[in-house]
Formats: structure tokens, C-alpha cells, sequence
């Protein structure tokens, strides 16, 4: 099995970061972009892990005073034993369903249409809750992550699961999720951001073992790249993302979805592409 080219990694790695926290669904992109690229099967789907890796230490880095107060005052502090506390719980939701289901999902629907049709589905989604928080500002309960309950959590949770359907997204899932059930576009935000650690840590550290006999010493240098690479632009993509929901919605992002969608259907459909 072909490792990918350095090349092909760092485009990779550009697309994960850049969209692994935007709700656009980086799983969704990394398929089309892997179809396109020519670099799909087994060993993809474990560098599309090892990137996602890279984003996810982007957020720990981000967010290291709030995680290391989170660890170091578990004994001390009410507030980092919930803040620790509902992480869990929204976890667990994703890990049952992923568990049970995972393997079916990833053979029926890890291909460029089924994506596309999730891509349009989620957009969808999106511009009914951005235009039921407009209609309904007075449904806004939870201004800040340190506000949220132990249900919030659990119910951030439950739309994260919807996530192991490739292009649903699972920032869009969280962050979506959350506004509708009280949190502002802010503490939305921010929980997708800090519930992306365990998830991607656990999900991506069982994959790695389970499926370590796809990489081997040669494959490292490009998988490396491809860490590095979405790292820095997940940071960056981060801090903006902050900076954009203080002053504006989701909208823009559904309509991309769609248009993507409908770019990767329409292909499909004519045969221009070939979508493998």
C-alpha cells in the first residue's frame, strides 16, 4: 500500500485544519479531497487520524490554561469537576453509537455522494437554528461553557453522535445542536472546541491500534507533514473562528454546504468526475 505523496499530505493536512472546527464537516472534505487526490482505502482513512490528531492539539494548545486548570484543580474546584465532569458525559453518546455502528457507517456511506447529500442535509439544519435564534432570542439560556448543566451536556452529546454520518460535521453537530437546545453561538462554539479532545483522542488512538499494521517507518515522513500542517492551520482557524461568531452567524457556512454538495452531485451525476 502507497503512502501518500508529501505533496498530497500537506494539501491534506491544509484541509483538515481548515475545516475540522468550521461546521463543514472535515470528514466530508477529506473523502472528496482524498477521491480526488487518488489516495483512498484503509491507510487514508488512518492518516485522515493522525491529521485530525494535529487539529485536535491545536485546541489543547489553544485552550492550555483552561485545560490545565480543568486537570490540576479536579480535587479543588467544583467548577473544573463539572467542566471535566460534562465533557464525559457529552462523550459518551458519540462512543456508544460509534461502537455499535461505526463499521456498518464507514462501509455504506465513507463515499463523495452519500457525503454530499449529508452536506445539503446539514445546511439545511443550520438555517432553521440560525433563524430560530433570530425569531426567538429569548431561547438563548446559556451564555458561557461554565453555565452549562450536566443534561446541556448530554443533550450537546446525543447531536454530536449525528457526527458518524461523513459530512453531517461534527463541529456543525455540536455547535448546532447546542444553540438549539439553549446555548449561545459563543459556549456552542467554544464546547465543540474543548469536547473535540476526548473525542478524537479516544476515537483516534483505538483506531491507531487497531489498524497499526497499515502504517509502516516509510509511511511516517508524509504523515508528518500532514500533522504538522493541520495543526497550524487549525490554530489559526481557531482563533478566527472566536473572533467571527462574536459579531456573526452560521448562515454563510450553510450555503456553502450546499454548494458544495450540489457541485459534488451534479459531477457525479454528469460522470465528470469519476468519484471513487
Amino acid at each position: 500500500m502507497e503512502s501518500p505523496s508529501l505533496a498530497v499530505a500537506l494539501l491534506l493536512g491544509i484541509v483538515e485544519g481548515l475545516t475540522e472546527f468550521l461546521p463543514i464537516s472535515s470528514t466530508g472534505h477529506l473523502i472528496v479531497a482524498g477521491s480526488l487526490l487518488g489516495y483512498v482505502g484503509e491507510q487514508a482513512k488512518v492518516f485522515d487520524i493522525v491529521i485530525q490528531s494535529g487539529a485536535m492539539l491545536a485546541v489543547v494548545w489553544e485552550y492550555r490554561q483552561r485545560f490545565g486548570h480543568a486537570l490540576f484543580g479536579l480535587g479543588t474546584s467544583a467548577a473544573a469537576r463539572r467542566f471535566a465532569v460534562n465533557l464525559a458525559i457529552a462523550f459518551v453518546p458519540l462512543a456508544v453509537l460509534g461502537l455499535a455502528f461505526g463499521k456498518a457507517i464507514k462501509a455504506a456511506l465513507f463515499h463523495p455522494v452519500p457525503v454530499a447529500v449529508a452536506f445539503i442535509a446539514g445546511a439545511l439544519v443550520i438555517l432553521w437554528a440560525e433563524r430560530r435564534q433570530r425569531a426567538k432570542p429569548a431561547l438563548v439560556r446559556v451564555a458561557d461553557v461554565d453555565d452549562m448543566s450536566y443534561a446541556d451536556a448530554l443533550k450537546v452529546g446525543v447531536a454530536q453522535a449525528f457526527a458518524l454520518i461523513p459530512g453531517m460535521s461534527r463541529s456543525g453537530a455540536t455547535i448546532i445542536g447546542g444553540m438549539l437546545f439553549g446555548l449561545s453561538r459563543k459556549a456552542a462554539t467554544e464546547f465543540s472546541f474543548f469536547l473535540a479532545v476526548p473525542t478524537l483522542v479516544i476515537a483516534g488512538a483505538y483506531s491507531l491500534w487497531k489498524e497499526r499494521a497499515l502504517v509502516t517507518a516509510a509511511d511516517w515522513p508524509a504523515f508528518a507533514v500532514g500533522f504538522v500542517v493541520s495543526f497550524v492551520c487549525a490554530l489559526a482557524c481557531i482563533r478566527w473562528l472566536i473572533r467571527y461568531v462574536s459579531r456573526h452567524d452560521f448562515v454563510p457556512f450553510a450555503w456553502y454546504r450546499i454548494a458544495f454538495g450540489a457541485v459534488v452531485l451534479v459531477t457525479a451525476w454528469t460522470g465528470v468526475v469519476r468519484w471513487s
